[in-house]
């Protein structure tokens, strides 16, 4: 089931999210809905809170990158069929000089921004059948990471921005949290419920 996408202005974004327990009600159901809606709005990944849900739980599919021609082989490589769940994540380790990518999001439609992350983490998990995995990733695989895990800290890729940056495309966002926006996919805006 191809659920809504919360849009840029919900409280729910800006919300440190919470552990959940083995026992959290229809998890596999969530997790197969997630999936259906991020690849219905050709995404690379998606945060349990950009459903709404103000879990630690994040899903990623690196596979579209995988056909950058801008790419090496061993990083085309490392994309390809990249698929993974992560529960109550943990990064504990960043290292290397920040470098620039531009980055979008779904919860953010039509704006892109180029944001600085360090290239490799080591990141607590548990996947969906709640096994520990302590891991290091690198390059994109990285990046997608830390862009999910900050929704399940309550942080947006444009809360890194220069506070130009951020002025100049408050207009913007401000459209998006009013809904004055096209997307191809459903959407739900913090000030619908007004309006109706």
């Amino acid at each position: 089931m191809i659920l809504p996408i919360v849009a840029y202005g919900a409280p729910v974004l800006k919300k440190k999210a919470t552990d959940i327990t083995k026992d959290y009600p229809k998890l596999d159901v969530l997790i197969e809905n997630m999936f259906e809606t991020m690849y219905n709005a050709y995404g690379v990944g998606l945060a349990a809170p950009q459903v709404a849900l103000p879990i630690r739980m994040f899903i990623i599919d690196t596979t579209p990158f995988s056909d950058d021609e801008d790419l090496t082989e061993d990083e085309q490589k490392q994309l390809d069929g990249f698929k993974r769940v992560f529960i109550n994540a943990q990064i504990t380790n960043e290292e290397g000089e920040e470098w620039a990518f531009n980055e979008g999001c779904l919860s953010i439609p039509d704006v892109r921004e180029d944001v600085f992350r360090k290239p490799k983490i080591t990141i607590e998990y548990l996947d969906e059948n709640f096994e520990v995995h302590t891991e290091t990733f690198d390059g994109l695989v990285a990046r997608v990471i830390q862009h999910e895990y900050d929704h399940i800290e309550g942080i947006l890729f444009t809360d890194k921005l220069s506070s130009l940056k951020k002025r100049i495309i408050k207009g913007r966002l401000s459209n998006i949290s009013k809904g004055k926006i096209k997307v191809d996919y459903k959407m739900r805006f913090p000030d619908q419920k007004k309006r109706r």
